[in-house]
């Protein structure tokens, strides 16, 4: 086992760091995305590599992507890893154009006249995508 002195951040000491409950780092751990090593007495001890990990594990969900995902990502072995992460780039990019209709639509109800947006005409064809479904 490596000594802690490899390791020197203990699970309060990384969730505080990351803002994180220290139940979340658990769970990371039980779903396998963490193997932080332990010390003699069995506490888990976090080194960089970890952390680096963790900070992976952050940046993937912000974007949008769930544990199942972010586990294929970290395993350099997964055979379905370029699929997920091409599905997650498609999914971004969805993402990306719904967030860029949005601030048009936005950026016109703030300076449209019209006391209520939806009657206005040129704010209404921003939504004609979705209601197209309807």
């Amino acid at each position: 086992m490596k000594s802690s002195a490899e390791h020197p951040w203990s699970v309060g000491d990384v969730a505080a760091r990351f803002e994180l409950p220290t139940n979340v780092l658990r769970h990371w751990e039980s779903v396998g995305l963490l193997r932080p090593s332990r010390d003699d007495a069995g506490r888990r001890r976090y080194g960089e590599d970890d952390v680096v990990r963790i900070a992976v594990i952050r940046r993937s969900k912000a974007a949008g992507m769930s544990l199942d995902q972010i586990a294929v990502l970290l395993d350099d072995g997964s055979a379905g890893r370029h699929q997920v992460l091409q599905q997650h780039l498609d999914d971004i990019d969805r993402r990306m154009e719904e967030m860029r209709r949005s601030r048009e639509m936005t950026e016109h109800a703030m300076g449209c006249r019209a006391h209520d947006i939806a009657t206005c005409p040129r704010f209404r064809a921003g939504v004609d995508d979705v209601l197209a479904r309807f």
